[in-house]
């Protein structure tokens, strides 16, 4: 503030400040505002998502097809058919060490094989016993490998963990999981997917809010086996 003479004029005591002085703390005043509108703009831009995105996909698929061949996972349940031969085939579910039991076979590694590697593995083994044994493996529930499931962790109603469906997108993660919570900063979420040819991590920025309170078709993504969504929660 600027100072001045202190002086005694109609009764009251007032402060004569000098023009200087004046002219110097208007021209201070007109240096600060410059200076905090840059910073307000700023601020705003800081909150929009930032860093790679991946391109849009449509709400319903105008083409389905088939995704990568399925991996048996722990905890799977399996039927194990052994053609005119019953006796041989049975039900079971994949242990947590990955592996599965069946007449004749004990201790089958059946984790991170498809149906078919373990049909042909079991139809090995049963040719010690049979000539020219058929077989076939059916997965009657699934859960899959850590690599074929969509993780979905932070501000949502429920995290989860959800099996990959073929040509799944990211609102269908989000519908599986209830939605995002009321505190999330949804166009603040993450997308972290394994590049199998670089060997490496990539992070993704996913409109989350915009995609599920605005409904902005161009925010919903296709989603790969192993994709992992973080949702952070909003500072206020």
């Amino acid at each position: 503030m600027p100072t001045g003479r202190l002086s005694f004029v109609g009764g009251r005591w007032r402060m004569a400040a000098r023009r200087d002085e004046i002219m110097r703390f208007v021209s201070v005043s007109r240096l600060l505002i410059g200076v905090s509108l840059p910073a307000v703009a700023l601020s705003g831009c800081a909150s929009a998502p930032s860093g790679p995105q991946l391109p849009p996909a449509s709400f319903v698929s105008t083409q389905e097809g088939p995704g990568e061949e399925y991996i048996i996972g722990p905890l799977d349940d399996l039927t194990i058919f052994v053609w005119r031969n019953p006796e041989l085939g049975a039900k079971v579910q994949v242990r947590p060490d990955g592996r599965i039991t069946t007449p004749l076979i004990t201790d089958m590694p059946a984790v991170g094989k498809t149906p078919k590697m373990l049909a042909d593995d079991i139809k090995l083994a049963l040719t010690q016993y049979i000539e020219n044994p058929l077989v076939s493996v059916i997965v009657n529930n699934f859960s899959g490998t850590f690599s074929q499931q969509i993780r979905i962790v932070g501000a949502t109603e429920k995290p989860a963990s959800i099996p990959y469906r073929a040509n799944m997108t990211v609102l269908d993660a989000m519908i599986a999981v209830g939605g995002l919570s009321e505190y999330a900063a949804g166009n603040k979420a993450r997308l972290v997917r394994f590049d199998k040819e670089t060997g490496k991590q990539k992070e993704y920025q996913v409109r989350l809010g915009d995609l599920l309170k605005k409904g902005d078709t161009r925010a919903n993504v296709l989603l790969s086996p192993g994709d992992v969504i973080i949702i952070p929660e909003s500072m206020f």
